[in-house]
């Protein structure tokens, strides 16, 4: 007998109360798989062994890969199938200006606050990365931490520019992921505790000090060494490193 999920369609939600497709539940489990570190950047997708780990057929998890692909987390290369999207320096440089360069506008915009709603979803973004914090869910911290950054972004009221960092979701998650298993130093407390005195000057509401506060946030640790561990070097991206360093060495 097939499974009722079956009946909501290829990653397409059903009515409230219905269970994800299989689809969905295959795509879900596939990021949560990359953002663990099971399946790791370059790393080649075995469709035979995933549809048995995950226990569905091939045709919907094909499906979940195509998926996957449009987000940009996974890549169909000739001769080599489906891989997890390989991070190049590069990768990461043009990640972590866009980055820096959104949110920095969304502050300018945004700060101080003035509809005091959508300081209530900054703190809700805060409340849910503690309950992961407190459970020890690197996944859900991880997809909670960009959602509070969302959050941030979301102050300027400017829908476009929200979108537009929204794309960046799967390879900022992977940065953040990547960025907490080098903090072996800091536990999950002294993460809430950075994120909590980031929306404190949010609500103090001087846009200065929020941006003083993003350069100095601690998302960078996992930069030591970095142009070691992944290729993709190019002249800016290496300058942009040697910046980004020269820079830390001064605070």
């Amino acid at each position: 007998m097939s499974s009722p999920v079956h009946d909501t369609g290829a990653g397409t939600p059903g009515p409230p109360g219905t269970p994800p497709s299989l689809v969905d539940y295959a795509a879900n489990e596939i990021r949560r798989m990359v953002l663990r570190g099971t399946l790791v950047p370059g790393e080649r997708i075995t469709e035979p062994q995933l549809s048995q780990q995950l226990g569905i057929s091939r045709p919907p998890l094909r499906e979940a890969l195509r998926l996957l692909e449009r987000e940009g987390l996974l890549l169909q290369q000739p001769r080599r199938g489906v891989t997890v999207m390989p991070l190049t320096l590069h990768d990461v440089y043009e990640i972590f200006t866009l980055r820096r360069d959104y949110e920095e506008l969304a502050v300018a915009l945004g700060v101080p606050v003035r509809e005091p709603e959508r300081l209530q979803r900054c703190r809700v973004a805060l409340q849910l990365m503690e309950r992961a914090a407190r459970a020890g869910d690197e996944v859900a911290w991880s997809e909670h931490a960009f959602e509070f950054h969302t959050s941030i972004v979301a102050l300027s009221g400017h829908r476009r520019l929200e979108r537009a960092y929204r794309s960046l979701q799967l390879q900022m998650e992977l940065c953040m992921t990547m960025n907490r298993q080098a903090r072996v130093h800091e536990d999950f407390r002294g993460d809430a505790a950075r994120h909590r005195r980031l929306l404190d000057l949010v609500e103090a509401g001087d846009p200065g000090a929020v941006v003083a506060e993003l350069r100095v946030h601690g998302d960078r640790t996992f930069l030591d060494g970095i142009e070691v561990r992944l290729g993709g070097h190019t002249e800016v991206s290496l300058a942009w490193l040697e910046q980004v360093r020269a820079e830390t060495a001064h605070r």
